[in-house]
């Protein structure tokens, strides 16, 4: 399970929430985990190209997309599946503004409900 030191949002043009992971007592270093949705020029796409796609670490793949988000609020675990990979977040470091808004950005992303949400 990876360890979230701190979530950002966006909200406009692109719905964005960013995860970051890592930055341990041990270690600096951060990778991103993040999920982006732009719906104001998603009706110019094709129907397979639309939704949250996923980029960890700065690697996106076009075709991965978010499939699923559970968020377990008691153990402060958020689980995000795509077709491809499944990542499971600790986000007990997380204050709880970000964690809120976290969840309001999930559930814009989910305007035509291609994910499942649970605990959002």
């Amino acid at each position: 399970m990876d360890v979230v030191s701190f979530i950002t949002t966006e909200t406009g043009d692109d719905l964005i929430v960013s995860f970051a992971i890592g930055g341990d007592d041990d270690s600096l270093e951060l990778e991103s985990l993040t999920l982006i949705r732009t719906p104001k020029y998603e009706r110019m796409l094709d129907d397979w190209e639309r939704g949250v796609k996923i980029s960890f670490g700065g690697n996106t793949n076009e075709d991965e997309f978010l499939e699923e988000v559970h968020f377990d609020e008691k153990t402060a675990t958020v689980r995000l599946k795509s077709d491809a990979t499944t990542y499971e977040l600790d986000i007990r470091r997380v204050d709880r503004r970000e964690v809120k808004a976290m969840c309001e950005v999930l559930r814009k992303m989910n305007l035509d409900g291609r994910v499942q949400l649970s605990g959002v």
